[in-house]
Parts: structure tokens; sequence; C-alpha cells
């Protein structure tokens, strides 16, 4: 994965497109001592639409910069290409000069600022301070947010891990969209194992971002594999007390990039999981059919409704299910006083086999079929959602 070269939090990170050199080596020679942008890459010529994506898409600048005046017509059709992409990235048109023209046709096009030679030092940090306020996160229509799922258990070892790992994975397959994993479990964290990745960035980076005023670098701290990003645990025991806020800040920066968030979280009864779920689009409580997990999700459940969350917010899992289990899925209901929503054999040999080579489940072993069905719904319920906000009645 590429990775940003380091620059300090108060800068915006740009792509440069600018044919005309002059301009651009005028541009440049300001910015050590502006300190408001910083270069990422430049390109020397106007580039056609499809290479301009897949830049943008690597690069992931919160602006670019567009030299308006070799040829004024291509760079408002670039901009009126850049204006359409999401998430958002903002477009900074250069001039050498304060031409009213060039500022209302660019700016018509979806510019977001405009700078002409010199290019003052004081009105390039007064054009960062416009652009950081359009930056923050503004409230998207529940059709147009990522959707956050989340799994949680009563007792460790349940595998709410297993089951968020093979879901985000039978997500992506199934719709075609980008997919996010997340393990929030700060010191148990077990993703990174699953799939042999080595962590470099967890969720605490995120949230020190946020912290320093920026943006999270979605781009910068998760790791690929088989099609799913991945932002993993830390690599030792993280005991950390998580703002409420700025989880939240980071939840919904995220949805603005990823179609879909499925999180790995620790116990219920601890503090983020709680959090989290109140953010969550669904949230699922994995229990199995041993005793000791079957008593503290029946009390978890009861603890999550004396703290306001309804069986509305949650669903119960039942994993690891064997044949030779004597209870049903009604009995197990009673216990916990909520419904069974799906239930998941115990397949260990096909999960020792994906641990062994880093890789999701094969999609024809029992529990492949089962995560795959079970995907498959929250798939189904997720249009749903979006065709009825897009057409209320």
């Amino acid at each position: 994965m590429e990775q940003r070269p380091a620059q300090p939090q108060s800068e915006l990170t740009s792509l440069l497109i600018s044919p005309n050199r002059e301009l651009a080596q005028q541009f440049s020679a300001t910015l050590p001592a502006a300190r408001s942008f910083h270069i990422l890459a430049e390109m020397k010529t106007y580039p056609a639409a499809p290479t301009l994506d897949i830049r943008l898409r690597q690069l992931r600048p919160d602006l670019v910069f567009l030299d308006l005046t070799t040829d004024m017509d291509v760079a408002t059709g670039l901009i009126e290409f850049i204006a359409g992409i999401r998430p958002p990235v903002f477009v900074v048109g250069l001039h050498t000069q304060n031409e009213s023209e060039a500022i209302l046709r660019s700016l018509r096009a979806g510019a977001t600022e405009f700078l002409y030679a010199p290019f003052d030092i004081e009105m390039q940090r007064q054009a960062v301070g416009r652009i950081a306020r359009l930056r923050k996160p503004a409230k998207q229509s529940e059709s147009a947010r990522g959707r956050l799922v989340v799994f949680s258990s009563a007792k460790p070892g349940s595998g709410a891990s297993t089951l968020a790992c093979q879901t985000a994975f039978a997500l992506s397959k199934i719709s075609g969209k980008r997919v996010l994993l997340a393990d929030f479990d700060l010191c148990n964290g077990s993703v990174a194992f699953f799939f042999k990745i080595s962590p470099w960035s967890s969720l605490l980076d995120a949230l020190k971002q946020i912290e320093e005023n920026s943006q999270p670098d979605w781009s910068s701290l998760v790791s690929s594999t088989e099609g799913v990003d991945v932002l993993a645990a830390p690599d030792t025991c993280a005991v950390a007390n998580i703002d409420q806020d700025r989880l939240h800040d980071a939840l919904e920066s995220v949805r603005e990039i990823y179609d879909w968030i499925v999180v790995d979280l620790p116990s219920v009864f601890e503090k983020l999981s709680l959090l989290t779920i109140s953010d969550s689009d669904e949230a699922f409580l994995v229990s199995t059919a041993e005793l000791p997990s079957l008593h503290l999700t029946r009390k978890a459940v009861a603890y999550l409704g004396l703290l306001g969350f309804g069986l509305e917010r949650y669903r119960v899992l039942v994993n690891r299910l064997g044949k030779q289990e004597g209870i049903k899925g009604e009995d197990m209901a009673k216990i916990f006083g909520a419904p069974v929503h799906a239930m998941f054999p115990n397949d260990y040999l096909s999960i020792h086999k994906g641990l062994t080579v880093g890789a999701p489940l094969a999609a024809k072993c029992a529990l492949g079929k089962a995560v795959e069905t079970f995907a498959g719904q929250l798939n189904v319920r997720a249009q749903a959602e979006k065709k009825a906000g897009a057409h209320p009645n």
C-alpha cells in the first residue's frame, strides 16, 4: 500500500496539476513559509479523467491545485470531474493574476478557492481556514453513509471475531463495495493474527489524529487483504479511556469512505463496545451453546436493557452449534430473554485451515455457507433501507 510522505498535521495534503511550470515553481516556492499545504505529487500535464481518478484514489489528497492558465476549458472540465468524486476532494484554482473571469468560471465549475501570483502567504492561510471548515464531517443522508455492523460477545472465545472477519469478506464478495474490517479489541485483538497482517496503526492512531484537529488519514492507517481493508488492533495491549465524541467523529469519518464497516468489539460489558454499539446500524451479540456462555449472554441482555438498549438495537447469534447439542434455538431464546437471530455450525477444521493460510473461509464449507447467507441478509436489509430512505412514503 502506498504511504503518504510525512507532513505536519496542520497542513492540507494536495496534488498539483500544472502544465505551466513557471506557475508551479512560483507557487511551490511559497509553501515552506506558509506551511499551509503539503504537495504529495505533481502532474505536469492535464491528465485524462480515468488517469486522474486512479491517482486521486492512490494519494487520497485533501485537495487538488489546478493550473487555470494553460487551457481554461480543459481545466474547468477537470474541476467538474473532481467535484463529483466521493469522498469529496477540494479544488483550488491557480492563476498568474487576479482575473475575474477565471475566478467565476472555476468557481461555477466547482472549485472551492482561487489563488493567484505572487501567492500571498496570508491569503493561503485564509484559504486553509475556509477549507478546514468545509472538511468537518457533514451530516450525510442515511442512504449515502456507510453501514456500521458490529460484533461483540459476553464471554471471550465465543467466536465474535471469527464471525466479524468472515462477514466482512462475504460482504465484499456479495456487494462488490468497499469494506473495512476494524479490530477495536485494544488488548486482545486477533484480526491481524487471523490474516497474518503486521499491524502498524490502530483505532488509537485515528483518535489521535482527530485530537490534533485533523481528519483521520485512513489510507495510512489500514492495510489490505483479500480485497478488504483492515484496521488492526495495537500490537501490544493498550488500555485507553476512549473519548465518546472523538470515537463518534472517527466512525462518521470512515462512513464517508467505506460502504461497509465491520467492527470486532471486545466484551459487551466494556465501555468501548457500548459506545460503538450506540453508533451502529446493526449490532450482534455472539454466544455459544455452552452453559457459561449462555449464562453470560443472558446477563448481557439484561445489562443492555438496563442501559436502554432495547432488543431492536441488537440481535443475538449462536455460534459453534454442534449436531450433538441437545438445545434448540427457542430454548436458548428463553434463556437469553431475547430471540436468536441466526445460528452458525461448529466447523473447526475449516477455521483451522483458514488460519493456517491466513485466508477467508472457503464458500463451500458449512460455516462459509452460513456466513454467506447471513451476509446476504445484511445486504438485502441495507438495500431495502436505502430504498426506503430515498423514496419516503
